[in-house]
């Protein structure tokens, strides 16, 4: 699926394997992030672009649309309720809230002290936060878009292998105009990126 069709791309670069990303989608402009390899994680952070304290908050998007998962027509909301983004496009269907994202920290309690020095989300979100102004306490629960965390019905959560493929894409449409940063993941240790992390693209269209 293209959903840039027929609309003026003003940004395409391809983020590296376990590296961040960041940029400010303008008001009304469409920003898609394609699954190059399939089987790859994107966690993602949104803020106001005027007033990074109005940011992502995933308890009030998950309480507003009743349901703990991302796909069309979810609406991802800041800590006010103000709309940032809404999912306009999705060729995967299902999308995380609440798995949080890989730490130094998380590493080693998940998966053992050796695993401590392991580059991880929150690093990489620190990187991109600071070229913003922002710092660790800016940083909150993130999406995790194409990861596949099914929850079992006595709410055990489980990370399992992804339900994308290759080329296959969510697109966000901005609200207003949204800061946007990026962990392209790069955990090893569990099957969210296939044990292999992946470079993915952003597509900014208008």
């Amino acid at each position: 699926m293209n959903s840039t069709a027929e609309r003026t791309v003003v940004l395409d670069e391809t983020v590296a394997a376990c590296a961040p990303w960041s940029a400010i989608v303008a008001a009304g402009h469409q920003l898609e992030i394609i699954d190059l390899h399939g089987n790859q994680a994107v966690d993602c952070l949104l803020y106001s672009a005027a007033d990074h304290t109005d940011r992502y908050s995933a308890q009030v998007t998950v309480a507003a649309q009743r349901n703990i998962f991302l796909t069309t027509g979810s609406v991802l909301r800041a800590e006010s309720g103000t709309p940032l983004m809404t999912v306009v496009a999705d060729d995967v269907g299902n999308h995380d809230t609440i798995a949080g994202a890989c730490s130094q920290e998380s590493n080693t309690l998940r998966y053992g002290h050796h695993t401590r020095h392991q580059h991880a989300c929150v690093e990489n979100f620190l990187t991109a936060a600071l070229e913003w102004g922002l710092g660790k306490r800016d940083l909150v629960s993130n999406i995790n878009w194409f990861m596949n965390v099914p929850v079992e019905a006595d709410g055990t959560l489980g990370i399992v292998d992804g339900l994308s493929a290759p080329g296959k894409s969510v697109t966000l449409r901005a609200e207003i105009d949204t800061l946007v940063l990026v962990s392209n993941c790069p955990q090893i240790n569990n099957p969210c990126n296939g044990f292999e992390p992946t470079p993915v693209r952003m597509v900014v269209s208008r």
